[in-house]
This record gives structure tokens, C-alpha cells and sequence, in this order.
């Protein structure tokens, strides 16, 4: 898994790139608190290599927590900048700091 950010000198806004090895999955959404954690909102596209990919603009100078859900299984990304314990989920959320 891996996250490119890309922030942009015109407005501040960062786009956000998000890239998931899921050879097996059949989708893979990002879901976060910008999203209300809407599990269909932010689809990922499967590349021809199998893995997904997919990019959100997001307001720079804010954390942004966030999960993968791969064929509705939520994971967090093994890159992401922290992780910040949900009493909800009773597990850590990856966190984005833009």
C-alpha cells in the first residue's frame, strides 16, 4: 500500500493518491472522516497489475483519518503518517497529515 501526496502552490488543496496491492479483491473504497465514512464513496480502480488505485483532493493543513475497505473488510494503510485509536471500531484508524 502506499499514499502519494501532491500539494498544490494555486489553492490549498492536496491531492492524495492512494495505490492498494489487492490481486484478489473484487473493489476497494477509501473511507474517512472527509467522507463521513462512507464505504462506497471514494471507489478505487483496478489497474491492469491488480492493484487499485485512485486520488482525493483534500484541504492541506488538517489530519484526515481513513480505512481501506477491500471487499468490505476495513485495513489500514501500513504507510500511513499515524494512527489514532476509534473507541466505535475499538481498533486504530491510518491518519493523513496534510
Amino acid at each position: 500500500m502506499s499514499i502519494k501526496k501532491q500539494f498544490l502552490k494555486s489553492k490549498p488543496v492536496c491531492k492524495v493518491t492512494f495505490t492498494v496491492p489487492a490481486e484478489t479483491a473484487d473493489t476497494v473504497f477509501v473511507a474517512g472522516n472527509w467522507n463521513n465514512w462512507n464505504t462506497s464513496a471514494e471507489p478505487l480502480k483496478k489497474l491492469k497489475n491488480g492493484s487499485f488505485k485512485g486520488t482525493v483532493n483534500l484541504e492541506s493543513g488538517k489530519d484526515y483519518e481513513f480505512k481501506y475497505v477491500i471487499d468490505g473488510e476495513w485495513q489500514n494503510e501500513v504507510e500511513a503518517d499515524a494512527y489514532n485509536w476509534n473507541d466505535y471500531a475499538c481498533s486504530n484508524n491510518s491518519v493523513l497529515q496534510l
